[in-house]
């Protein structure tokens, strides 16, 4: 859900801006503008949204906009032109009054240079904005310590600004505006004035804060690094104008011009990928009620010397190796359980960093495994139970389902004819299959229909028993490749083919 918007946002600077704006609507760059008229244009037709308890960071190099942005966002700056909404409502249509209250409940700002006052200690200035909206004193304390309590700075309530280092001081006016317990919180290139290494610490302290807090940030940076870092979309600016939107992956991985190129280009990609980005799905698990003869058979299978075992809601129990089923099978036991051993894996969460990742195999050989917060194995967002095996085992599983009533999915690919390039699935009803007939129902990929309308159209009304099904293979055999060939086949077997609808 989105908590602002802002839709076609100008601003113009010069003593007339209504005229920037025709200018601009007739195709003139700000150059242009600025060399015939003297006015120039800080933003030009931005828009876009942020959603609750995001961080949108809005980068660019010097004079492209983005500070003017921020600050036209709490009207510091009159925008020419456009709408900034909040909660529903219009900032730009609000009076003086209420966009003062705006301003002290609903957002907070924090400045590059602090903005702290001298002659108020820590605490003093921290409880600042609360003293100016009329808080009584007890409860302002108390929310300001808690603040400073959460950016790192209890015990120094009673310090002055000039004793503190630049990180310290930011944090005091982070603590600040937090003490208000805003909306939304516009940070202006606040980490900038910072020596690198503090600059990377108040970083990690903002997305540590972030995770607690859930406010929305909007963050104003020059530092493609810092926009990366903490930035859980990123909108990149040139020229007062947006020249793209986007996570930071798709900013890397598809530049939107020229420009963009140029600004990431020297990025190191692994910084930001993480497990989720490149895990795959196991070849197969195994239940560790399964007996040690199925894992084997797995284990032949798939070509694997380990198997992932997993218990009751798809949690990852352990692993078992081949020699380890072999010794059961020998030992006549009858499930998993004894021979998982559930120190022998590396669980690691979808966010862990690839170099994380790297470091781990390069340690240990034992299986790495993306799990979710659960412990259950992270496979697609999907909450399945995949089986991968024999007929009968399938038909083993598909029994239990019927009996228990409970879904479960089959799916596989047509063999032999041309529809199998058209990336079809059949879905089969397990309670047809013990006690009725059983029915092949097609499922098509997204993009079919436009693709193929005239085969969608046949595969929507499709209904054919399995053994019907077989007929058609074999029938449609020597069509393996021929599209047309096929059609022909339909329309010289029509009768039977209508006996499916």
């Amino acid at each position: 859900m989105s908590k602002l918007i802002v839709n076609n946002l100008y601003k113009v600077f010069g003593s007339n801006p209504k005229q920037g704006i025709k200018l601009i609507k007739e195709g003139k760059e700000k150059d242009e503008i600025l060399k015939e008229t003297g006015l120039t244009v800080g933003v030009n037709n931005v828009s876009f949204e942020v959603k609750a308890g995001e961080t949108f960071v809005i980068m660019g190099l010097s004079g492209s906009g983005k500070s003017t942005v921020i600050r036209c966002l709490n009207r510091l700056i009159e925008p020419t032109a456009g709408e900034i909404i909040l909660d529903g409502k219009d900032l730009t249509k609000m009076d003086k009054k209420q966009l003062i209250e705006v301003r002290r409940t609903a957002m907070s700002m924090v400045f590059q240079n602090f903005a702290l006052l001298p002659n108020r200690t820590v605490l003093a200035n921290t409880e600042y904005g609360l003293e100016v909206q009329g808080v009584d004193a007890i409860k302002r304390k108390e929310k300001a310590i808690e603040s400073l309590k959460l950016v790192g700075l209890e015990g120094y309530e009673d310090s002055y600004p000039d004793q503190l280092s630049g990180g310290m001081k930011q944090r005091v006016g982070l603590a600040r505006a937090l003490a208000n317990d805003p909306e939304i919180l516009l940070m202006d290139e606040a980490f900038s004035a910072l020596d690198p290494l503090i600059r990377s610490d108040m970083q990690d302290e903002l997305v540590d804060l972030q995770q607690k807090m859930k406010k929305t940030i909007v963050f104003i940076t020059h530092d493609l690094d810092e926009a990366l870092k903490i930035g859980d979309r990123i909108m990149l600016m040139r020229d007062g104008k947006v020249i793209q939107i986007g996570k930071a992956e798709d900013i890397l991985s598809n530049p939107a011009d020229e420009y963009v190129e140029r600004f990431v280009q020297g990025v190191n990609r692994s910084d930001l990928l993480t497990a989720a980005d490149i895990m795959v799905k196991p070849w197969t698990t195994v239940g560790i009620n399964h007996g040690p003869r199925f894992a084997l058979a797995e284990c032949k299978k798939h070509g694997l010397e380990t198997l992932l075992v997993t218990k009751e809601g798809r949690i990852l129990s352990g692993t078992v190796t081949i020699d380890e089923i072999k010794k059961a099978i020998s030992e006549g036991k009858t499930t998993l359980h004894d021979i998982t051993k559930e120190d022998e894996v590396n669980r690691i969460s979808p966010d862990t960093n690839i170099k994380d990742i790297i470091e781990l195999t390069l340690q240990s050989s034992i299986p790495v495994t993306v799990v979710a917060a659960d412990q259950a194995i992270t496979d697609y967002g999907l909450d399945l139970d995949l089986l991968q095996s024999n007929d009968a085992a399938m038909t083993a599983e598909l029994k239990t389902a019927y009996e228990q009533e409970e879904w479960i999915v089959v799916t596989g690919w047509a063999p032999h004819w041309k529809f199998g390039a058209f990336d079809l699935k059949f879905l089969e009803d397990p309670k047809l299959s013990f006690g009725g007939e059983e029915t092949i129902n097609p499922i098509t990929r997204i993009g079919f229909a436009e693709d193929h309308p005239e085969i969608n159209e046949f595969l929507d009304n499709y209904h054919l028993s399995t053994a019907d099904f077989g007929s058609l293979i074999a029938a449609m055999e020597e069509y393996d490749d021929d599209l047309e060939g096929a059609k022909a086949w339909i329309e010289e077997n029509r009768s039977l083919v209508d006996s499916w609808f």
